[in-house]
């Protein structure tokens, strides 16, 4: 009986060595920073280059862009100079009628945004990229006006192509 008891004894003793020297770290952002290297990203300005034009764009997706970061990191977001550096342009901003109907019009139009990216990590070079191209797309009914459908298509392709570059620069799935 006093044997059992001392095996129990160094059993739990074992494992609480054990779990405390083994740590695991989880995070539910999908990043993988080391931050104790790595503790600001700076997301420059967007422009746009696009030869059509919706005004508000660049700024709504820098901002958007800012947001991610800032939501799903702990790095301190900046302007310029960063330890991760984020810039680009968006490049396209189109609409391509799709799906004709029997009346030989546009059933369909589709909405396409592009951007095109550039990072630098400048603590770890060899996951630099540049001019990496990210597009999203929205079709929406002829019959409605482009005003109309607008901000809420934007507002969902702007959040893909925010999820597609934070994957690619923080999260590397």
């Amino acid at each position: 009986m006093e044997l059992n008891k001392t095996v129990r004894w160094l059993l739990l003793m074992v494992s609480l060595i054990t779990v405390s020297a083994c740590s695991v770290s989880l995070t539910f952002n999908g990043a993988s920073i080391d931050y104790t290297k790595v503790k600001t990203i700076s997301v420059a300005d967007f422009n746009n280059v696009a030869e059509l034009i919706h005004p508000p764009l660049a700024q709504e997706f820098s901002e958007r862009v800012r947001d991610k970061y800032a939501k799903q990191t702990r790095l301190r977001v900046l302007k310029s100079g960063g330890d991760l550096q984020l810039e680009g342009e968006i490049t396209a901003y189109t609409l391509t009628p799709m799906a004709v109907g029997q009346d030989a019009y546009a059933a369909e139009t589709k909405l396409t945004l592009t951007v095109n990216v550039r990072f630098v990590n400048t603590k770890n070079p060899e996951e630099n990229f540049e001019d990496k191209q990210y597009t999203a797309f929205r079709t929406f009914d002829s019959n409605l006006m482009i005003t109309d459908v607008q901000d809420q298509l934007l507002a969902e392709m702007t959040e893909d192509i925010a999820d597609n570059i934070y994957n690619d620069t923080v999260a590397r799935w």
